[in-house]
């Protein structure tokens, strides 16, 4: 059974950081482009971050861009998401998912097969 297991989030305060870990129990880890998503309530699942199966190539929605850097360690089938400079407006439920078929620049979460339980992010202003 595949599990993808979020930590790290929390309450911040605006223009502060926090750092989201996803560890996956795939065995195929290293195969799969991995994602972050958000979703708030009343919205729909949003597009955030994607990173593909070798690190090399990276992708952002426009709206953290110069804030936000994924990453990953395929030795420690984990993926992170660094959010720096936060504001409100990031409050949200963040989500990683795996994709084996997904490129980077695939925003709908329909391309993805297995995804997190989620981990909550507040961030006061």
């Amino acid at each position: 059974q595949v599990q993808l297991v979020e930590s790290g989030g929390g309450l911040v305060q605006a223009g502060g950081s926090l750092r989201l870990s996803c560890a996956a129990s795939l065995r195929t880890f290293s195969w799969y482009a991995m994602g972050w998503f958000r979703q708030s309530p009343g919205k729909e699942r949003e597009f955030v971050a994607a990173i593909s199966w070798s690190g090399g190539s990276t992708y952002y929605v426009d709206s953290v861009k110069g804030r936000f850097t994924i990453s990953r360690d395929n030795a420690k089938n984990t993926v992170y998401l660094q959010m720096n400079s936060l504001k409100p407006e990031d409050t949200a439920v963040y989500y990683c998912a795996a994709g084996r078929w997904v490129g980077v620049r695939d925003v709908s979460p329909r391309g993805y097969d297995y995804w997190g339980q989620g981990t909550q992010v507040t961030v006061s202003s």
